[in-house]
């Protein structure tokens, strides 16, 4: 059994307040137990963070990371400039999938430029929460 770290970036604590057609009509706790549903159907376990905070993200990342084998991570805004969640992603060591609930490359053209994807083994955008799921098959082999 495998430990999944989901990773949640700024303003992901305001889902099923949000923009529905851009972020979906769920919650976080929502979106969480649906993700830690599919994990643990696959013999996997998720421990779930959020923070409005580039640096708690990263504490978190460091903590966390030793008893874990992959990450799903949805950095929100920090996708675009956060060099400091890029490292410390690479610095896990772990496989790691970058989701989106909305689909970044159709929307304002800051968006279109992700510096932590390179951190990543994939990138999933435009599919909602179906994405979440899309990522843990994405990791699945890498949990072996």
């Amino acid at each position: 059994m495998a430990t999944i770290l989901l990773l949640h970036g700024p303003n992901l604590n305001q889902l099923g307040k949000r923009d529905a057609a851009q972020y979906g009509s769920l919650s976080l706790p929502a979106l969480e137990a649906l993700v830690k549903k599919e994990a643990e159907a696959r013999g996997h376990t998720v421990k779930a963070f959020q923070s409005n905070h580039e640096g708690a993200l990263i504490d978190w990342l460091q903590k966390e990371s030793e008893g874990a084998r992959g990450i799903i991570v949805n950095p929100g805004a920090l996708t675009h400039y956060s060099y400091a969640l890029h490292d410390a992603l690479l610095d896990t060591k772990l496989p790691a999938v970058e989701v989106h609930l909305s689909d970044i490359i159709s929307r304002e053209s800051w968006r279109t430029v992700s510096v932590t994807a390179p951190a990543c083994i994939a990138q999933i955008s435009g599919k909602k929460e179906h994405g979440y799921i899309e990522a843990l098959e994405t990791l699945a082999p890498h949990l072996q």
